[in-house]
């Protein structure tokens, strides 16, 4: 499977391009356009399996039901994902490892990347994001994607990411909920609340934008329209 990131970064589109036998998986309303000849396989988890407790969990985590696979029917095709929000997008190999990804972050992998659910614990509930999020693993190509720019972050020992702007994360790395202030009225006065301190060493990809915040501030110009 090969990808192409286009149109970075503000409004980029991932061209994916698979030989005859190569399946791309995707999140379920990702696909912008395709070869005439691409086949198009619709299940709750793997194309040749369906697994409605891993999609049920899925939906809890905020993603689609379904997934839509990709493979082209005797000779090389292309398909075109893109995302609901304006931003970036990044593509990571996987070599039997696994990695966790915030909800809405996951475009597409391919077929042998395993996707599953990381329950984070009830430290996730106080900081007013998912209390679950993706868990990435196996061997394979993986697309993920931003709302605004997207870039790592190296941690070696603490660092704290807002939640909100967190895309994904090592698995080596630990985190816990805390304050971004010296005190519990400092946070939330700044306008910062709760925060993650991720702990040891790894990488955290962030995003510039918090979908969270902006839809929020959307929210007093959008009007009800009467009948």
């Amino acid at each position: 499977m090969h990808v192409e990131l286009m149109h970075r970064p503000g409004n980029t589109a991932a061209k994916v391009t698979l030989q005859p036998g190569e399946t791309c998986t995707a999140e379920s309303g990702a696909m912008i356009a395709m070869s005439g000849h691409m086949n198009i396989t619709t299940t709750t988890h793997k194309k040749s399996s369906g697994g409605l407790l891993k999609a049920a969990k899925r939906m809890i985590a905020g993603e689609s039901l379904f997934l839509n696979h990709f493979d082209p029917q005797g000779k090389p095709g292309e398909v075109f994902f893109g995302t609901d929000l304006a931003g970036d997008m990044m593509t990571l190999d996987l070599d039997n490892e696994n990695l966790i990804v915030q909800s809405g972050s996951f475009l597409a992998c391919e077929d042998s990347v395993d996707i599953d659910l990381g329950w984070q614990g009830f430290k996730s509930l106080f900081s007013g994001e998912n209390v679950f999020w993706l868990n990435m693993k196996g061997k394979g190509k993986i697309i993920l994607s931003s709302f605004g720019a997207i870039y790592p972050i190296e941690v070696d020992g603490e660092y704290i990411v807002d939640s909100g702007h967190i895309v994904a994360f090592n698995e080596s790395l630990n985190f816990s909920i805390t304050k971004a202030g010296k005190s519990w009225v400092q946070s939330f006065l700044g306008g910062e609340g709760l925060v993650c301190k991720f702990k040891g060493k790894g990488i955290v990809w962030c995003q510039s934008h918090n979908p969270k915040s902006f839809g929020m501030a959307l929210r007093p110009s959008l009007r009800v329209r009467k009948a």
